[in-house]
């Protein structure tokens, strides 16, 4: 019986690691190297641009930045970027509100007259995924 609940436990197990899996995100267009570009990883409409399932920071080459999400579970997200020219660890922004560094988010969404949508922005991942975003 022991070797019976072993072999379920660890089959379970299997099925749950391999749904995990690698999301790589590119950001091209950077204006400068200067700074650091600031990714978010978000995995519903509620916390979209409010709190971040994930987040990550890469220095900035060539004009261009790379971060990779490990091991996060297969599903639906939407990411937003920015380039934190003087980091200070916020997007800034004008005395209107209107941010002053570069932004953007994924499925390159827009919004009107405000942020983007998470449902313009959502994609889905179920294998390792490379995405790629130009501010």
């Amino acid at each position: 019986m022991t070797k019976i609940i072993t072999i379920i436990t660890l089959f379970i197990c299997s099925l749950i690691s391999a749904q995990n899996v690698n999301l790589t995100v590119s950001v091209s267009g950077v204006k400068n190297n200067t700074g650091v570009v600031k990714v978010g990883l978000y995995n519903s409409d509620e916390t979209f641009l409010k709190t971040t399932y994930k987040s990550m920071v890469s220095e900035i080459k060539n004009n261009q930045a790379t971060v990779t999400f490990i091991g996060i579970p297969a599903g639906e997200y939407a990411i937003s970027t920015y380039h934190d020219e003087n980091k200070n660890g916020k997007l800034d922004k004008n005395a209107m509100g209107i941010p002053s560094e570069d932004y953007a988010a994924s499925n390159n969404a827009k919004g009107f007259m405000g942020p983007p949508a998470y449902k313009d922005a959502k994609f889905v991942v179920n294998k390792d995924s490379k995405i790629e975003i130009a501010l």
